[in-house]
């Protein structure tokens, strides 16, 4: 049975760490579902591959109606991490020990949420310092599992590993 995998971006997401796991996951039988300010906007990555029409506004979802979370890197997590909303949507499935994907600077949202004190974690190197501060224990590694909840990686080379972990979470 797919599991259904909220997935936070805007614009200037970084294009491969949302397509490479979105297409494995919807390969897998997953239903990826994307969430942004407002349902049907167009968000575009930093490097121009790829733009993705936004399935729902993020006031028009509630987080129990999601079985995990996706939050691809780039820029997106800084931008969304602004606003409330996203913060409280992302919280919700660290505190419900829900799946959590967080590659490259996905974490930033994390931290903004104040959910990664006591957890293992990884990151792009410019913030892991910013994760060591929220209280995780970072691990300069292609892709960390912690509490069989959290899977983080650091960079658009870490995601075969970020995907394989991703996917064996969903089982």
């Amino acid at each position: 049975m797919g599991k259904k995998i909220a997935t936070l971006l805007t614009n200037m997401f970084e294009d491969v760490e949302y397509t490479s796991p979105a297409k494995e996951f919807k390969e897998a039988g997953h239903d990826v579902v994307t969430i942004e300010k407002e349902k049907g906007n167009e968000v575009t990555g930093k490097n121009n591959e790829a733009t993705i029409t936004i399935d729902y506004g993020i006031d028009d979802v509630n987080p129990s109606d999601f079985d995990a979370l996706f939050i691809p890197g780039g820029f997106s997590p800084d931008q969304l991490r602004g606003d409330d909303r996203f913060v409280k949507f992302a919280k919700h499935f660290m505190d419900e020990k829900k799946p959590v994907f967080a590659i490259c600077h996905g974490p930033q949202l994390l931290i903004t949420a104040k959910a990664l004190e006591g957890r293992d974690a990884t990151g792009f190197k410019s913030i892991q310092v910013d994760m060591e501060y929220a209280g995780a224990k970072v691990v300069d590694k292609e892709v960390v599992v912690c509490q069989n909840q959290l899977v983080t990686s650091r960079q658009p080379d870490d995601i075969p590993a970020f995907n394989r972990e991703s996917l064996n979470l969903l089982k």
